[in-house]
């Protein structure tokens, strides 16, 4: 599978697996929605579990997805933006792009 994440989101990732509670762990995309044709996500903190694929990025940061969510899940980009506010986006741009909406 494949993750992208943009400078910004390598950055704040870093930052937080520095803090002492995050030691150890991996970032993870999860699947918070489903919505038919695509998914919202969110990242968390977690270790690497039994149906888990250890993905490497190009930012040097292995993420954790799980493989009983391939579909979703491979592809997936993690951003993170300072402007208008400070948050993590992250589309999957394989899974009807676009449709990003926000309650």
């Amino acid at each position: 599978m494949k993750v992208k994440m943009n400078r910004n989101a390598a950055k704040i990732i870093n930052s937080l697996l520095s803090e002492p509670e995050q030691k150890g762990k991996y970032p993870r995309v999860v699947i918070t929605e489903m919505h038919g044709n695509h998914a919202h996500y969110a990242l968390t903190f977690d270790d690497p579990k039994e149906h888990d694929e250890i993905v490497e990025t190009d930012k040097d940061i292995p993420v954790l997805l799980d493989k009983r969510d391939e579909e979703w899940l491979d592809g997936v980009w993690i951003q993170f933006f300072y402007v208008s506010e400070e948050k993590f986006e992250i589309t999957n741009p394989s899974k009807g792009w676009g449709h990003q909406h926000h309650h």
